[in-house]
């Protein structure tokens, strides 16, 4: 099992954030990845929102990063971990530049860029970027599709409802090959169906967790199944999230300092096939408790799942 870290102050999504958080930026920033770098964490991830409506700053805030600005810095911060987005709201952006923006990202942090796709879920935000959110599904499918032909051609060239390009150059190329891994994220069948057509990994959101491996089969009997291993990332701060950022109880506690419970239900979320998780973190009070949170995590969890 690998473990990732979602950096905290990423987002302050009410439910999820403490006080002190509020006040890290990029000190703090460098601190967290050293640590966690040493200790052997996998990933560091952050989420990305453009616009939040007033109707729903209570519950999710303001505070949102743009996922490859964000991760370009923290790839710095660390010289081992992978960076990747929790998620990349494709349907918003360009696609020709974002294109970009991550083969630059994974050609200069030597091929650790990990890319993680949603469709999205906030209308109000699509409306506010002028996209039509009931076309987002058939926008990211084409955007996905525009991508790779950038990534895998020196002169790309792309026909499609929502992009179109003709002999359109652009490097570096991605450090990773054929590009850098896809990840998807949600619950709906047709992400299913993306994770199979294209993706290294699925990141789901509200599925239940007995659903995993009926999710797992949906992808692997796709027609556009490829044969690939697909790996799963579960953030477990989603037992702490609902619907729209509103917070819910979970019975599968994870914050506790039990380690040898945490482990058994890392063990658990193993055998439903998940492969990396974020850091069972608690409540803490300040950076110190969180970054010893970190410590004891790595010495008194890993050894425990392997």
């Amino acid at each position: 099992m690998k473990f990732n870290l979602s950096l905290p102050n990423n987002q302050q999504v009410a439910a999820i954030t403490y006080p002190w958080m509020r006040k890290l930026g990029g000190p703090e920033f460098q601190r967290i990845l050293a640590t966690a770098d040493e200790l052997g964490y996998h990933k560091v991830t952050v989420g990305e929102h453009l616009a939040i409506p007033h109707n729903h700053v209570a519950d999710s805030g303001t505070h949102y990063m743009q996922a490859t600005t964000i991760l370009g810095y923290l790839a710095a911060c660390t010289p081992r971990m992978r960076v990747g987005s929790n998620i990349t709201l494709l349907a918003l952006q360009n696609p020709i530049v974002q294109a970009k923006m991550w083969a630059v990202l994974d050609w200069v942090s030597g091929g650790r860029a990990d890319i993680n796709i949603g469709v999205g879920w906030l209308k109000e935000e699509f409306d506010i970027l002028g996209v039509d959110f009931r076309k987002r599904g058939r926008i990211v499918d084409e955007y996905v599709e525009a991508m790779i032909e950038i990534w895998t051609n020196t002169s790309a060239s792309y026909h499609g409802e929502f992009v179109s390009f003709e002999g359109v150059g652009s490097d570096p190329k991605p450090t990773q090959k054929p590009y850098p891994p896809l990840w998807f994220a949600g619950d709906a069948p047709a992400v299913m169906e993306r994770v199979a057509r294209w993706g290294s990994g699925w990141s789901p959101y509200q599925t239940p967790l007995e659903r995993f491996p009926e999710q797992i089969d949906r992808i692997t009997s796709s027609r556009h199944y490829q044969g690939r291993p697909i790996e799963i990332y579960y953030n477990l701060l989603n037992l702490e999230l609902g619907l729209n950022h509103v917070a819910k109880t979970s019975e599968h506690n994870l914050s506790g300092w039990n380690a040898d419970c945490i482990a058994e239900r890392i063990h658990w979320l193993g055998e439903l096939g998940v492969t990396e998780v974020s850091a069972p973190l608690t409540k803490t009070d300040s950076i110190e408790e969180y970054l010893d949170r970190l410590r004891w995590v790595a010495e008194e969890v890993f050894p425990l799942v392997g």
